[in-house]
């Protein structure tokens, strides 16, 4: 009775160190660029109409690939394969194989396509510098709620003023609240917005900062050179160097805690891969070090 139990351990214990190896995850993230490069090669309808059955046949191989992946990395669970399903990237990866087998056609045509280019984000579940990029955005949402509410107000604030200031002068950028709205984000984005600056500091008749048609528009030019200075150099520094070093440093705390919780989550698969499977002591205590070595080196990057 031992040794169909010990043969399937075996097996499974081989399909860990298939998935596991860096050989299989260099495949995977070739196939992933090819079939990404297959799908912009499709967009060329010349070449479509040439080669559709060298393209077809590509497609469903890439297809299989992915369809195998996801197989080896449910057999490598031994005989709990629903425990590939415990993490978010495998369901990713899962759901973008599973909907191209659903029978898709017609309207649905293009939905299918836009999973067939999502293939490529799966190079964010193969590649663990990708993971940590993606898992630090996506903890820093929280706190970048409130640097956005901070920066609208900021946008708000200054919007009113500017229309209360400007609109006379310059009734194209800041004719109302929401054209001094867009005109702030260009200012903040320092698209040309020195021009914006000029035309109140000088004048819309002086300074010739669009040539546009104003007939039939009502407007008062007037220079503001120290009030327009001062406003948009002053929302310039706020906007953009004061809530740029915010927005970095949300982001920086968001990768300190993803590069935690990754290596939590290594040291976590460690203890569990290395209990499910038959092993000698002394390959235990080797694969232990190795990871202990390995998890050091993440946390001391954290430093």
């Amino acid at each position: 009775m031992s040794e169909p139990t010990t043969q399937t351990t075996n097996e499974n214990w081989i399909l860990r160190k298939i998935v596991d190896s860096k050989p299989f995850a260099s495949f995977i993230i070739a196939v992933i660029v090819f079939a990404g490069v297959l799908v912009g090669v499709e967009t060329f309808p010349s070449v479509v109409e040439r080669h559709y059955s060298l393209l077809h046949f590509l497609d469903n191989l890439v297809l299989g690939i992915f369809t195998l992946e996801v197989i080896l990395k449910m057999g490598a669970e031994k005989r709990q394969p629903w425990r590939y399903f415990k993490d978010g990237w495998n369901i990713f990866d899962f759901s973008i194989v599973a909907v191209c087998f659903l029978p898709l056609g017609g309207s649905y045509v293009a939905v299918l396509r836009l999973f067939r280019l999502l293939r490529v984000f799966r190079l964010i579940s193969v590649i663990p510098k990708l993971q940590l990029l993606v898992t630090a955005l996506l903890r820093s949402l929280p706190s970048m709620f409130y640097v956005c509410l901070l920066l609208f107000l900021l946008f708000y604030v200054y919007a009113v003023i500017g229309v209360m200031l400007f609109s006379g002068n310059d009734p194209i950028h800041f004719g109302n609240l929401w054209s001094s709205f867009l005109s702030l984000f260009r200012i903040v984005t320092l698209e040309d917005w020195t021009d914006v600056m000029y035309l109140q500091m000088y004048g819309s008749d002086v300074y010739q900062g669009y040539n546009q048609d104003l007939s039939g528009i009502d407007f008062s030019p007037k220079a503001m050179p120290v009030i327009g200075m001062l406003y948009f150099v002053s929302f310039v520094t706020i906007g953009t160097m004061i809530m740029l070093n915010l927005v970095i440093g949300v982001i920086i705390n968001g990768m300190d805690e993803a590069q935690k919780e990754i290596a939590d989550r290594n040291l976590h698969d460690m203890l569990t891969h290395e209990n499910s499977y038959d092993q000698t002591r002394e390959q235990k205590i080797s694969r232990l070090k190795k990871q202990l070595n390995k998890i050091s080196k993440e946390l001391s990057d954290l430093i």
